[in-house]
């Protein structure tokens, strides 16, 4: 019985040893074949070097090396096609995934669930902002969304080849990794844990990134903010009808007056903003369908062992 571990990495040269040596520890005391399949994201350290060597020492360990810097979520769909173990979990090299949970999840999973998750007891150790939009994303993805996600759920999951099949079956090019695993559905379970530091180098995940990240999770599992768009519009031109039998009642009693330039302005711009606003949701969903459309492949593959 073998399981696949799918490990994303971008400029992790330093963790990737730490990393890779408390696995190996793991795979002794868990008596089970670990499948290495590490993806390097277009890196500009020393990460491939790195990979290179472990290859060449032990031969299941494996690796893809992007041509350029695709992003996670191309790196994890790469390596859940290279996967071939009867299990497959998908972790970072920082750590941050505490490699002797896979002992609790491998338990689990054998109670008869599809997958097992993990989820963060509590957010110490963040900065206070990222935590508040973090709980802000969860807490409005699953008002405006039919799939559920669970907030503080990491990536790290252990799978049954039944899941990883039916994730590969999803073929958009615009992906968005928590959301596809919920998405498929089959019976799930969580591991909760606290927060862990990185082993070694720093995060790439600015506050930006998360941000744009979120955005695309709204886009790609909700079409509230067209509806949204749609009801912005909607009232907007109901102000509009008010604000002309307004003007037309106020200028057959009383007659015009200059002194409304004023109100006339906040009109003009509130409803210039909402449809601005309006025009910019639609855009973007529009994007996702340019992007989709031209077919073009989800990474590149450079180089590989």
């Amino acid at each position: 019985m073998t399981i696949s571990v799918v490990i994303p990495c971008f400029n992790e040269e330093d963790s990737i040893p730490f990393f890779y040596s408390e696995m190996e520890r793991i795979q002794i005391e868990m008596k089970k074949k670990f499948e290495y399949i590490f993806i390097n994201d277009g890196s500009t350290d020393n990460t491939l070097s790195v990979l290179r060597r472990l290859n060449a020492s032990n031969p299941n360990v494996h690796y893809l090396s992007f041509s350029r810097n695709f992003g996670k979520e191309a790196a994890l769909y790469a390596g859940l096609q290279r996967a071939t173990g009867d299990y497959v979990t998908v972790m970072d090299a920082d750590l941050q995934d505490p490699p002797e949970l896979l002992i609790e999840m491998y338990a689990k999973i054998q109670e008869g669930y599809d997958v097992v998750g993990t989820r963060r007891a509590d957010r110490k150790g963040e900065p206070p902002i990222r935590s508040f939009f973090a709980k802000a994303f969860y807490w409005l993805i699953n008002k405006i969304s039919d799939t559920e996600m669970v907030d503080g759920a990491r990536d790290f999951r252990l799978m049954t080849r039944q899941v990883v099949d039916a994730i590969l079956e999803l073929k958009e090019v615009n992906r968005f990794s928590k959301g596809l695993f919920s998405w498929v559905g089959f019976d799930v379970a969580y591991v909760s844990y606290e927060n862990c530091e990185r082993v070694a180098g720093e995060t790439s995940w600015s506050f930006w990134k998360l941000l744009n990240y979120s955005l695309d999770g709204f886009i790609n599992f909700s079409e509230v903010p067209l509806k949204l768009a749609t009801w912005a519009g909607t009232f907007s031109f109901l102000i509009s009808l008010v604000g002309i039998f307004f003007v037309v009642i106020r200028k057959l009693t009383i007659g015009g007056s200059v002194a409304g330039w004023a109100s006339l302005v906040s009109i003009i711009l509130f409803i210039g903003g909402i449809q601005l606003l309006a025009l910019g949701i639609i855009g973007n969903y529009i994007s996702k369908i340019f992007l989709e459309t031209k077919k073009r492949p989800v990474y590149i593959v450079k180089e590989k062992g």
